[in-house]
Order: C-alpha cells, then sequence, then structure tokens
C-alpha cells in the first residue's frame, strides 16, 4: 500500500525570526515563527519543521519558549530541531511541545548519540537531519560523491553522506530529512541524484528539502523516492501554497494526505 505523501513547510528560526538565504548564508527575515506556523496549519501543511539554524554554530541550545508558543499553535506534527546534543535537549524540546526531533552535528560527532535517543524515546521521535553536498573540487572524493556537512552547513567532514544515511538508519533514526546544501534556496528543484542514492540504502522516510522553487518540482522528488517534501521560502514568501503544491502532486497521480 502506497503512503501519502506528507508537505511539510520549514520554518528556519535564527535568534527568534525565521530566515531563508540561499546556500544557508545571506539570511534575510521572513516573519514571525508563530504566526507562520498558525498560518500553515490552517493552509493544510501536514508536519511543520522548525529549525533553529544557528544552534549549533552559536553552541546554545534550541529557543524553548518560540518552539513551546509554536506547538501551542498547530494541531499537526511539529520537528525540532537545532543545537540538539543528549538525550536532555530531546527531554526538553519533547516536554516544550515538540512531537519529534532533529539531530545533525552532535550525531555526526557522536552517532551512539542516535542509538540513545532512539533507546530512550522511541525510533518514531528521531529524526536525522542531514545537510548533504557534493564534494567539492580538489577535497578528497567520497564513494558517493556527496559529503556531510555540519554546524548549519558551513563544515564539511569528508564523511559520506550516503553510508551516513544508512548507519544512521542502523542506529535507530526513524525518519531522515535530507537536505541538500548545493539546492538550497536556488529554487532550481530538488537534487533528485541525492535522494535516489539515499533511497537505495533505507527503508525509513526521507523528507526532500533544498530547492524546491515552483509546483512542478515536487512530484520529480517523489518519484526519486522522497515520502515527504519540504520547503520554506517559496512558502514564506507566498510563492505558492501547500494546498497548490498537493494539487500539483494529485495531477501527476500521487496520492497526498
Amino acid at each position: 500500500m502506497a503512503v501519502s505523501v506528507r508537505v511539510i513547510p520549514c520554518l528556519d528560526v535564527d535568534a527568534g525570526r525565521v530566515v531563508k538565504g540561499v546556500n544557508f548564508t545571506g539570511l534575510r527575515d521572513a516573519g514571525d515563527p508563530v504566526e507562520l506556523a498558525h498560518r500553515y496549519d490552517a493552509e493544510g501543511a501536514d508536519e511543520l519543521t522548525f529549525l533553529d539554524v544557528t544552534a549549533s554554530s552559536g553552541d546554545r541550545e534550541t529557543t524553548l519558549d518560540v518552539v513551546g508558543r509554536c506547538a501551542e499553535q498547530v494541531f499537526i506534527p511539529l520537528t525540532v530541531g537545532g543545537g540538539v546534543r543528549s538525550t536532555a535537549d530531546v527531554d526538553r524540546l519533547l516536554r516544550a511541545g515538540a512531537d519529534k526531533v532533529g539531530v545533525n552535528t552532535a550525531a555526526v560527532a557522536r552517532p551512539e548519540l542516535l542509538a540513545e535517543i532512539a533507546d530512550r524515546f522511541g525510533n518514531q521521535v528521531l529524526v536525522l537531519s542531514l545537510d548533504a553536498r557534493r564534494v567539492p573540487p580538489g577535497a578528497d572524493p567520497t564513494p558517493s560523491g556527496f559529503e556531510v556537512t555540519t554546524h548549519g552547513g558551513r563544515r564539511g567532514t569528508g564523511i559520506d553522506a550516503i553510508e551516513w544515511t544508512r548507519r544512521a538508519a542502523e542506529l535507530g533514526a526513524g525518519e531522515i530529512l535530507l537536505n541538500s546544501m548545493d539546492a538550497d534556496g536556488t529554487k532550481a528543484g530538488f537534487d533528485l541524484e541525492l535522494i535516489s542514492a539515499a533511497r537505495a540504502v533505507v527503508d525509513v522516510p526521507l523528507i526532500a528539502s533544498g530547492g524546491a522553487g515552483a509546483v512542478e518540482h515536487f512530484a520529480p522528488a517523489v518519484r526519486a523516492g522522497a515520502d515527504a517534501v519540504l520547503a520554506a521560502s517559496v512558502f514564506h514568501f507566498g510563492r505558492f501554497t501547500v494546498g497548490e503544491v498537493k494539487d500539483a502532486l494529485r495531477a501527476e497521480g500521487i496520492e497526498v494526505r
């Protein structure tokens, strides 16, 4: 039985405001996270993702009060990530109102963290947030040609992104949020090669992120293997709505929630 595809707006939050840039740089203000959360809930979003984009690079925790206020506004699952380093951090976010928690930088530094979170809270709570990019020219290649980046995409690791996807699922990640750093904010379409490569090594749900610029971009991501499609600026700045994305997917014969 085919699983219905989810459409997920993403709130990239910095200092309590939603921001959006290109390839994670040149951030500009996109609004109040609580107001946007309320709007997307009303628009029919299936879930909402809240990423504190400077928590890891700034070495601080995700803003709990903003998470709490967003959670009060939505009746759909809320995934929160940014600066999560321990099971205690996960516990705090779940108590603040998150349904799922995304982990990135800290899991790359210490992969056992994924198993610890999954063992304590269950796989369904744990989302691996993976910021992948093509290995830059001159750098040591990885088997897949993609590498993991950390600290909000600011640091390359030399770790093969596809191998890390497979290992994270084995350690207990219940979902993979696969963000293409190359496509992020470009509005040129999702990185289909990256999605296909990740799909080939994991059975857990895969959320495609990075590159959405037109409603026609979403169906190819699903065909490449995504179970959910995520976008940010195109929703924040009114280029199109969640409903229009769902209509475009239905028109392509794809079942949506």
